[in-house]
């Protein structure tokens, strides 16, 4: 009766010792699976952090032009000042030409 005994005990065990080794075979291809997951989002991140870096410098750039943009159509002024901002632009640039001539003498 004792040998009875010992031998379900020993064949629980065997069951329970197999149901183990399969819940720890599962763990470990999940975890491998979490981890090529993990690197795959991780590179994803990093071409996506790259773009951003470009993308904000595309940005600063076009920027950069529109308020030259701005300037350059501020100086102008509308159509009709256009004739008198040239020619204040050509006095403007008389004037420093005469002061270089001046500093010369």
């Amino acid at each position: 009766m004792l040998t009875i005994a010992f031998e379900l005990c020993m064949g629980k065990t065997e069951s329970i010792i197999n149901s183990i080794e399969l819940k720890i075979d599962k763990i470990l291809s999940k975890i491998s699976q979490l981890e090529n997951e993990n690197s795959d989002l991780k590179r994803e991140l990093r071409k996506t952090k790259e773009k951003n870096v470009n993308q904000n410098l595309i940005l600063n750039n076009k920027i950069s032009e529109i308020e030259a943009l701005k300037i350059a159509g501020s100086m102008l002024g509308s159509n009709d000042d256009k004739r008198a901002s040239r020619l204040k632009i050509n006095a403007l640039i008389r004037e420093i030409n005469d002061c270089i001539a001046s500093l010369k003498d």
